[in-house]
């Protein structure tokens, strides 16, 4: 199972819900990179993280026009300029952001507390230099809707023995507590791995409270993953 897929694609949808969905497009690739699209307060559709795939566009048609796609993860750049430059409108990038904007082929614009006129308000998940990391959250308090791009995820590398939703193997014993802990979604959507569609407040909990406790079986598992492989 390769890390990456590559070549011809094989979207399958996941966490599809009244204002939005998601995708997978390489089902088989370790990784598990999931994208996301939801239809915002303007009416438009906001394409996240985006990994291109053959029937994206007709997927993404189903929920309306696309107004812009975003770059959560400075190493999320993925396919948004080209999905950009294909729906003729921008990627928004957090203003705070550095070293993503000039390495995008498309018209970049920058984003503050909120992204647009969508309802999203925007959390600094991290920045830091050590390690290079700075994410952003998107969290819909009316809708109860929360997307991480990286920080969690439900990817099986991610995923301490019991776990459902898991925090990075790098973040584990400093755990984002601060940027989500408070937050209470109701679905909750991640950029590797298939989303936590009810009692997400619970998962997310979880995952954050016993982050530490279990990183130890989490990077025992990944050790036995690594030697049988």
């Amino acid at each position: 199972m390769p890390m990456k897929g590559s070549g011809t694609s094989e979207l399958r949808e996941i966490d599809r819900w009244e204002d939005g969905v998601g995708w997978i497009a390489y089902p088989d690739e370790e990784m598990q990179r999931a994208s996301h699209a939801f239809v915002g307060d303007d009416g438009g559709v906001w394409v996240v993280d985006p990994v291109d795939a053959d029937g994206l566009d007709e997927l993404l048609a189903e929920f309306g026009d696309v107004a812009g796609v975003v770059v959560m993860l400075d190493r999320h750049k993925r396919d948004s300029a080209a999905i950009a430059n294909r729906h003729d409108v921008s990627v928004y990038v957090p203003d705070w952001m550095t070293g993503v904007a000039s390495e995008l082929n498309a018209p970049v614009e920058r984003f503050g507390r909120q992204l647009a006129d969508t309802g999203y308000r925007a959390i600094t998940v991290r920045d830091s230099s050590v390690p290079p990391w700075q994410e952003v959250g998107l969290y819909h308090e009316a809708s109860g809707t929360l997307v991480v791009a990286e920080s969690v995820g439900a990817a099986e590398y991610f995923l301490a023995p019991g776990e459902s939703l898991g925090v990075h193997p790098m973040l584990r014993l400093f755990p984002p507590e601060r940027a989500l802990g408070d937050l209470e979604p109701e679905r909750l959507f991640v950029g590797h791995g298939e989303g936590v569609t009810s009692d997400a407040t619970s998962a997310l909990r979880d995952a954050l409270d016993g982050s530490r406790s279990r990183s130890v079986s989490l990077y025992g598992k990944t050790l036995k993953m690594f030697v049988a492989g």
